[in-house]
């Protein structure tokens, strides 16, 4: 398991709230001074909120919170929350009048593993900001990885439970983290060994399959279309501009390609925000390198930590069986 989290950068927090019956939930990262902040949405099926004020263009240089949230598009309630908890702590752009949080989100699909009709909501994600502390270190099924799964070619009856996860990495005083919930159609493998960890799973033999060879055999895809994606943030302490923030949130989606395959497809809405908090001066091509191992680094642990659920098996349960 990778060592970090995303809250080893100074000035970001992080709070979940979940529901075990409905098997979902929303984690909130926020920064209460406000972060220059950039997206990067490569998926073809993405469920956000507040992406297009983020383009170097806009006026709104600072967002105070992001929301990662399962529950699909009716998990984009939730946001709402966040701002309500925001608001009452005197947190957002100041329009004279009050002051307005400006909270992205962002979704995935998780409503087939628990109760459907149980989603984030406004007091979900409420109580996610509300409890967000800066020691906060869960990992797998915790907030939005409480219904993740991986591995859908074959529906989700040959998936394999994932989760949340997070790492962080440091050069001197640059830091970078990252968050991410992991929740990909394709396989996840090991950055630094290539090896599958979970993914598409035989549950009658007992071993792992390969996404990608079953897509080249069959010539099409035949699964759970449309109901998957990955998401999370990218945080960093150092000093970026706003079309800077976009770039990093840009090369972080590099880890997505390293660690899962196959990845931004027609079924998957894969999106990256990044936060950087401004503390120090540095590279962007350093910060965006970084980014990207940081990444795949969290996207191993969303793994590592999941613990299985009911016939939906992790990798804890399965480690011992890696053909493919």
């Amino acid at each position: 398991m990778y060592s970090g989290y995303i809250t080893d950068i100074e000035g970001i927090k992080v709070g979940h709230s979940q529901s075990e019956k409905g098997m979902t939930g929303c984690t909130a990262v926020i920064c209460e001074e406000g972060a220059t902040t950039g997206v990067d949405v490569r998926g073809s099926a993405p469920g956000t909120r507040e992406t297009d004020l983020l383009k170097p263009e806009k006026v709104v240089d600072k967002v105070h919170a992001i929301l990662l949230s399962g529950g699909s598009a009716f998990g984009l309630d939730a946001a709402s929350g966040v701002m309500k908890y925001l608001e009452e702590q005197n947190i957002g752009f100041d329009v004279g009048v009050t002051k307005v949080p400006i909270v992205s989100s962002a979704v995935i699909f998780d409503l087939n593993i628990g109760d459907y009709k149980i989603r984030p909501n406004f007091d979900m994600g409420y109580f996610a900001t509300e409890n967000a502390i800066k020691e906060e270190n869960r990992q797998g099924n915790i907030g939005c990885g409480m219904g993740a799964t991986v591995g859908k070619i074959l529906g989700p009856e040959n998936s394999m439970k994932s989760g949340i996860g997070s790492a962080s990495m440091n050069i001197g005083e640059l830091w970078v983290g990252a968050i991410i919930a992991v929740n990909s159609f394709g396989d996840v493998y090991d950055y630094e060994t290539n090896s599958i960890l979970a993914g598409t799973y035989d549950y009658k033999k007992g071993k792992l399959l390969n996404s990608y060879e079953i897509m080249k055999n069959k010539k099409k895809t035949i699964g759970f279309s449309m109901k998957n994606t990955t998401i999370g943030v990218v945080a960093t302490n150092a000093i970026l501009s706003k079309a800077e923030a976009n770039k990093l949130a840009q090369m972080a989606q590099n880890g997505l390609a390293r660690s899962i395959n196959p990845i931004h497809t027609m079924y998957d809405g894969d999106t990256i925000f990044a936060m950087a908090t401004g503390k120090i001066k540095a590279d962007i091509n350093i910060v965006g390198t970084l980014s990207s191992e940081v990444v795949s680094r969290a996207i191993a642990n969303g793994i590592l930590y999941a613990n299985s659920y009911k016939d939906i098996l992790s990798y804890k349960d399965i480690k011992n069986d890696n053909n493919c």
